[in-house]
């Protein structure tokens, strides 16, 4: 069997909308971002099994405005953003180019690296695997684990995965589609 996952980015941050990047600060959605969580719920016509999201408040609030009493939500802390260490809650003009370039691998100061969120996201695929096998289940989470899905079951690189980002393309959509074999 397999599990069909949907991955959902949470809504615009008060963070977002200031170019900073937020990482583990546990910022609030703005009004755009509830707006989008709240739109998102009419826009998605599938049923989950259950709905996974990040312990982040940004997270928790998309994932219950979007799916409140569709399915279960379950906070999971390993569907976290990157940790930027030092720099969470940052100008974004100085994270993102650490992630692109030296932080793949090699920690922020006091944080993590991009290869310990794919850790984290792998140990919750096996999670998966135990416990959910044959289910459809949704994510709401945050980039860096998105494009640790894109790692660990696309088969991308991460200059791949980081190049291919629809933050970059500006493709946006409602839900990405993943299959956990």
């Amino acid at each position: 069997m397999s599990i069909q996952i949907t991955y959902f980015v949470h809504g615009t941050t008060t963070d977002n909308e200031k170019e900073i990047s937020s990482g583990w600060h546990d910022v609030e959605l703005s009004e755009l971002g509830i707006r989008q969580s709240i739109e998102l719920r009419n826009q998605v016509v599938e049923k989950f099994d259950v709905i996974f999201c990040s312990d982040l408040k940004r997270a928790v609030d998309s994932a219950n405005l979007a799916f409140k009493g569709m399915a279960p939500i379950v906070t999971d802390s390993r569907l976290r953003e990157c940790n930027y260490g030092e720099l969470n809650a940052s100008p974004s003009s100085i994270v993102e180019p650490m992630c692109e370039e030296e932080c793949i691998m090699k920690r922020f100061p006091e944080g993590e690296s991009y290869e310990d969120v794919k850790n984290r996201v792998a140990d919750f695929l096996e999670f998966l695997k135990n416990n959910y096998d044959g289910k459809n289940v949704a994510i709401v989470a945050h980039k860096a684990p998105q494009l640790a899905l894109d790692v660990l079951l696309k088969g991308k690189t991460w200059k791949e995965a980081l190049k291919d980002d629809w933050r970059k393309t500006k493709s946006w959509k409602p839900g990405w589609k993943y299959k956990l074999e």
